[in-house]
């Protein structure tokens, strides 16, 4: 079968790296499967003009407003994946609410990653229930084994012996859902008390505004550092290296990120929201953290210190 993917792919963050790894699992499978962007579209007519030229059989998006929307009416059958904005933020937006549910009623079936996620778009659309499906996300790592721990430290202005440190690193695309700048000030102080803590944020940028403050931020901030996107090896082999991946995300589908890290038995401490919570038993598989302050007192009331966190 010859479709068409929607997606929308910003480099290196969570969605286009799922995108990736849907496409090639398609594939996989025999089909022929043509990836693109959702924002490559401006409206549905210029969708028509391309399944048509293409001769596509059927379709996919993952984000059901942003890829969603565009796939309605065409003819041919699709089915949509939630994201995770899509219906933890865009849901509570009146116009986009309904046309999210307009895409389901169509839609030949709908992949929700959680439990929680599958609940949420029942109860806003009660009229799907018997086409949403709970798939987890599949994931693999594979470490640039010849990526140097040290030569990273040093360009990230870090000059301390590897072997004392612990750096806790948060991945993400700078936009302001990701929240990267909630747990800044908290590292910060925890750096000034004990110096071989420092706090990392690798991704690429997504807002620019935003980029911009949490540039300036982290630059007048002592023990934080920001470094650009990574091909996927390479941030593998940090993550491998790191003290422990955090996640401070306002909202999250599901964190490839915190799957990652614990693919390659590296500690997690992640944000209490429902995306996070759906893949991090507490105490168990990783920490969950309600605020800075709830992240603090873990530290000081820690007998063993930074290995109790």
């Amino acid at each position: 079968m010859r479709l068409l993917f929607l997606a929308v792919l910003r480099r290196h963050t969570g969605n286009a790296v799922t995108a990736q790894r849907v496409r090639d699992h398609l594939e996989a499978a025999g089909h022929e499967c043509i990836l693109r962007d959702a924002f490559d579209f401006e409206s549905p007519s210029e969708i028509a003009n391309f399944i048509k030229a293409e001769s596509l059989e059927a379709a996919l998006a993952l984000h059901l407003y942003r890829g969603g929307r565009l796939l309605r009416g065409h003819g041919i059958p699709f089915g949509v994946i939630f994201g995770g904005t899509d219906l933890n933020e865009d849901v509570n937006q009146g116009e986009k609410n309904k046309v999210m549910g307009k895409v389901l009623e169509e839609a030949r079936f709908a992949v929700a990653f959680t439990e929680s996620m599958k609940e949420t778009a029942q109860t806003q659309w009660p009229h799907a229930k018997g086409k949403i499906f709970v798939q987890s996300q599949g994931i693999s790592t594979v470490p640039n084994a010849a990526f140097n721990w040290n030569s990273f430290l040093r360009r990230s202005e870090i000059n301390q012996s590897a072997d004392h440190l612990h750096v806790f690193l948060l991945i993400c695309g700078l936009r302001r859902v990701k929240d990267p700048l909630y747990l800044v000030d908290a590292f910060s102080e925890w750096h000034q008390e004990e110096p071989s803590v420092y706090m990392m944020i690798v991704g690429p940028e997504v807002d620019p505004v935003f980029t911009r403050e949490v540039e300036a931020k982290v630059k007048r901030t002592p023990g934080v550092r920001l470094m650009g996107e990574m091909a996927q090896e390479d941030l593998h082999a940090v993550v491998k290296n790191c003290f422990a991946v955090v996640n401070s995300s306002v909202s999250e589908g599901m964190s490839a990120a915190i799957l990652e890290a614990m693919d390659l038995e590296v500690p997690v401490l992640a944000r209490n929201i429902p995306g996070n919570a759906a893949v991090v038993t507490h105490e168990v598989t990783g920490l969950l953290f309600s605020d800075p302050q709830d992240l603090q007192h873990r530290k000081a009331t820690s007998d063993a210190g930074i290995s109790g966190i």
